[in-house]
């Protein structure tokens, strides 16, 4: 019988999907689990698909039934337990084997893997695989970060399981060691923003325009059919206008308001805080996720301290408003790209890695959970003008911003005088008004330092600048 093309060690939810999409297109696959009983359990269940199955219940089989060089996918719980996984595979592996770690992994763990095993003769590969179980199962965006060569590997197999967007390919190589997984990190906090900045709306519909679940679900699948097409739009009018069976009511009114989260958009909020570069929206969307798990906390302050009892918005034309909110949540959203692929492009410089940021585009353009029609447009913007220091001031999306940044100053500034809090949105708001602003307030925090004695300041004139007090009026 012919050896398997590819291995994957980790049978769970993401990894049996992704088995089986591997399967499914054609590609012969080794799989191992720590429990035998498991791989038994997904042999059985693979139905026609068992011909493409090689199930093993030892290390030694599963090795030894992948053609060399051997890649193996590892999609376990990130963190110590890859490290053990691969520690387990080492002995059993030859030269130019390649260990491929699939799940949400922290690029700098991915960065010390890749430098571990320079000199071993075995290599490995981040993955960012991004899409969850349906996208697994059946085409993700993959992001993939290692050598040219080991990418050479594994290329067929990937293109072959990935989202398909016009026929092209939702996956690609981005560069060494940690460059798969910081694209995915990254990826995951715009992720973070997005959905945010959908709830803020949805809030705004809700608590201040007092509209049903069900009305709600209706404006954002009218939103959908227009420039906010995209998947989250999608399921957030499929979630507003499901019922719950128990009860009938709404199946959102039936859910504890307290979000999680896995730690991926906290991670790109940090390095965006370690590159020095603003995200902003990243930031306000993690700080709501945190805000929001503080549920006893939340219950317990609004007894001391009450809400704003403005009541209903008062809004002098209704529709009027709800295009606002549209075009206010298309704001934000190319405030929150914008942002994430700035960091993208300071971390290229960063680590060596030459993110190539239309293929990036192209890439989350189907399979993955942001995908939209506005990748499209992020994808041209970026081919036509390559070195754009940032999004917002490529033609295309400049000329967006200026259409649609009014919406988004009345809709936070209705928001904030009924009491809604639109962190996310505000956020988004403040970042245009700050970048686009050539003289801003941050002279006089300079000042300030100076005065401290431990800086010297930039002068607006250009003349030399000097330490510590300016004359005896400061001395004191």
């Amino acid at each position: 019988m012919s050896q398997a093309e590819i291995g994957l060690i980790g049978l769970g939810v993401m990894g049996a999907n992704l088995a089986l999409n591997i399967a499914e297109k054609g590609n012969r696959i080794a799989v191992f689990n720590r429990t035998v009983e498991t791989t038994r359990k997904f042999y059985a269940e693979a139905g026609e698909l068992q011909g493409q199955i090689v199930p093993c219940e030892t290390i030694e089989e599963f090795v030894a039934a992948i053609r060399p060089p051997r890649p193996i996918i590892i999609m376990i719980k990130a963190g110590e337990a890859v490290d053990q996984q691969m520690e387990a595979l080492k002995p059993h592996l030859a030269r130019g084997d390649i260990m491929i770690d699939a799940g949400n992994a922290n690029f700098r763990d991915t960065m010390r893997r890749f430098d571990a095993l320079k000199d071993t003769g075995l290599t490995f590969i981040g993955m960012g695989v991004s899409g969850g179980e349906e996208g697994a199962r059946h085409g993700p965006s993959i992001m993939v970060g290692g050598t040219a060569e080991s990418y050479a590997r594994v290329e067929k197999v990937l293109t072959s399981i990935a989202a398909k967007y016009e026929s092209d390919p939702c996956v690609a190589w981005l560069g060494e060691n940690g460059a798969g997984h910081f694209v995915k990190t990254i990826h995951n906090g715009i992720e973070y923003a997005d959905m945010q900045m959908i709830a803020e709306i949805y809030g705004i519909l809700r608590d201040g325009l007092k509209m049903t679940a069900n009305e709600i679900g209706q404006v954002f699948g009218a939103w959908n059919r227009g420039r906010l097409n995209s998947y989250l739009i999608e399921i957030t009018e499929k979630v507003l206008k499901a019922s719950d069976p128990l009860t009938g009511n709404p199946m959102v009114d039936m859910i504890l308001d307290k979000a999680g989260q896995k730690g991926t958009g906290k991670w790109s909020a940090i390095e965006a805080q370690n590159m020095g570069v603003p995200a902003t929206a990243i930031e306000a969307a993690v700080a709501a996720r945190s805000i929001s798990s503080m549920k006893d906390e939340r219950e317990a302050a609004e007894k001391i301290l009450g809400v704003p009892s403005v009541g209903e918005l008062a809004v002098a034309d209704r529709d009027a408003f709800i295009k606002d909110l549209e075009n206010a949540l298309l704001a934000a959203k190319i405030g929150a790209y914008a942002q994430g692929f700035s960091v993208m492009a300071a971390a290229s410089g960063e680590f060596n890695w030459s993110l190539p940021m239309p293929t990036i585009a192209k890439i989350w353009r189907a399979g993955c959970i942001i995908r939209s029609q506005f990748l499209d447009e992020i994808t041209s913007a970026f081919t036509k003008a390559p070195d754009a220091a940032n999004l917002i001031v490529t033609p295309a999306f400049a000329a967006m911003v200026k259409e649609t940044d009014g919406a988004l100053r009345r809709v936070v500034s209705t928001a904030v005088l009924g009491g809604l809090p639109v962190p996310a949105l505000a956020s988004a708001l403040g970042y245009f008004d700050s970048y686009r602003r050539g003289r801003g307030t941050a002279n006089l925090i300079q000042a300030q330092r100076d005065f401290f004695g431990a800086h010297g300041f930039d002068r607006l004139d250009g003349a030399d600048s000097h330490h510590g007090p300016w004359g005896s009026g400061l001395n004191a």
